[in-house]
């Protein structure tokens, strides 16, 4: 006897996963359209916990047992009490010495740094953020830090106004940085699901790894981190030329100033940068689908033109981090290291834009169907050179700037971070591949059909944005993309 198969198993059976990137059904693509633009804010170097590991209902520091904040010696042993925080090679004073075992507010006494306060930065690194993962235990984030306790530290974000759009609309709380290590390769995550090629960089650059996969001590590095913070034998680039750590663009804006007599757009020839990348991102699935989209990066303009200079210039866009400098960061530009957008291209011009044209087309109304947003250094909440609350005021003003103009009713706001810098988070993240997930970071979507008052418990990673955007666009899935990650949708209510 022939069996019939019923509507709902043919819908399930329509639904083939492409690429982790399932096709909707027709009631949720009906959903979906009404998203007609998705803004995708993406801020620096938070974890969870670090930021909103108080929030109520969320799985908090609350929910952290010992196992998963005692933090262990370079030997493996726990330790006794934290380390100082290190400034250099000396206790920053600022902070007590032999604190518990444990996380720690920052804006509490005996501390009380407040929001607004910068702390020093903490390293951030890709086989770094794996040992201080240790397959899952999270009890490595002291043992390879440089900055002692600080690692362990949290605030209380419930002042910032981020906080507050989250408790209105939806926090993800199972959100992982997409990329182990920091800054730069988490960048190149969220526009292509993929790390560069670097084969040709010389040897003092690649990194030294154990049989476990962390970075191998010097000799001189401190047996026990209640003495000094480790000395690591770090490298931008894999044993196998993979780039994994800070590289600088082939264009301009780039710390690798252009060649004396050479074009002033490029950097010079002669200096490592990163080689131009030809991998497929999401800016050519757009394109390729008639999509509009543009990169919008704070003080753009004034970063291209300082980038031009004469090598033996001042830089105060890019370099200069103190009194009151924009702060360019030129490592936060991913459509910048890839040949497609090269200086004198048509791309180049038509996608990679300065902020104070994403203010004209809120506006206006009419902002691009998909838009990345990359605060400047001072606004970006980076430790080190930037405080949490300054950034977060930013970002926030945005948002309402957003929902009072006219296209409100038809956008989704994404804000995430790029990744945990280096700070403590409890949860395990899940397993993945060679490249991450690492650490647990905020994402908070912002929406007339965001889900309100909502912790989404979702797993999710930085894919999932690209994932996202691809699910409401039909386009070509980019191969990078994890299938285990969520696709953000569940963080929506189309009924309204």
């Amino acid at each position: 006897m022939k069996r019939r198969f019923g509507f709902a198993v043919l819908a399930a059976l329509f639904a083939i996963v492409i690429g982790g990137c399932a096709v909707p059904p027709a009631g949720e693509r009906a959903g979906l359209a009404k998203i007609e633009h998705i803004v995708v804010i993406f801020a620096e170097n938070r974890s969870f916990d670090n930021l909103y590991g108080l929030f109520p209902g969320a799985n908090g520091i609350a929910n952290a047992t010992p196992a998963q904040y005692t933090q262990v010696d370079r030997d493996g042993k726990p330790l006794a009490a934290l380390p100082p925080v290190w400034k250099g090679k000396e206790p920053d004073p600022a902070f007590p010495r032999d604190l518990p075992n444990r996380p720690f507010r920052i804006d509490a006494p005996p501390i009380n740094l407040a929001l607004g306060t910068p702390t020093r930065d903490l390293i951030h690194e890709f086989y770094r953020n794996q040992e201080q993962i240790n397959g899952g235990r999270n009890d490595r984030f002291v043992a390879a830090s440089d900055a002692g306790a600080l690692s362990m530290g949290y605030y209380d974000g419930s002042k910032l106004p981020m906080w507050k759009w989250s408790q209105e609309y939806t926090l993800a709380d199972n959100f992982f940085m997409g990329a182990f290590g920091g800054s730069y390769l988490n960048h190149l995550w969220l526009i292509c699901a993929c790390t560069p090629m670097d084969d040709h960089a010389p040897a003092n650059l690649r990194a030294q790894v154990d049989e476990r996969g962390w970075l191998k001590t010097r000799p001189t590095s401190p047996a026990s981190v209640m003495t000094g913070a480790g000395e690591f034998l770090g490298g931008e680039v894999t044993p196998d030329g993979y780039s994994v750590n800070t590289t600088q663009p082939p264009y301009q804006p780039s710390r690798v100033p252009p060649a004396k007599d050479g074009d002033a757009r490029f950097a010079d020839p002669s200096k490592h940068s990163l080689p131009p990348q030809k991998i497929m991102t999401i800016g050519d699935t757009l394109s390729a689908k008639g999509v509009s989209w543009v990169w919008y990066s704070g003080a753009w303009d004034d970063a291209v033109k300082d980038g031009m200079q004469p090598p033996d210039a001042p830089r105060k866009v890019i370099a200069t981090r103190a009194n009151g400098a924009p702060y360019f960061v030129t490592h936060h530009q991913p459509f910048n290291y890839f040949a497609r957008f090269a200086p004198g291209t048509a791309d180049r011009e038509r996608h990679l834009k300065d902020y104070t044209q994403l203010v004209a087309a809120i506006d206006q109304g009419q902002l691009p169907q998909v838009v990345f947003y990359k605060p400047t250094g001072i606004l970006n909440q980076h430790p080190g050179y930037a405080d949490i609350l300054s950034g977060d005021e930013h970002v926030a003003n945005l948002i309402s700037k957003i929902k009072a103009g006219p296209l409100w009713s038809s956008t989704a706001i994404i804000v995430t971070y790029d990744e945990n810098g280096g700070f403590w988070d409890h949860v395990a993240p899940p397993k993945g591949d060679r490249w991450g997930p690492g650490s647990r970071i905020p994402a908070i979507i912002v929406s007339p059909y965001a889900k309100r008052g909502y912790i989404d418990h979702t797993s999710y990673d930085t894919t999932s944005i690209l994932k996202f955007i691809t699910r409401r666009f039909d386009l070509q899935p980019l191969p990078g993309v994890r299938a285990g990650a969520g696709d953000l949708t569940n963080a929506f209510e189309f009924g309204r």
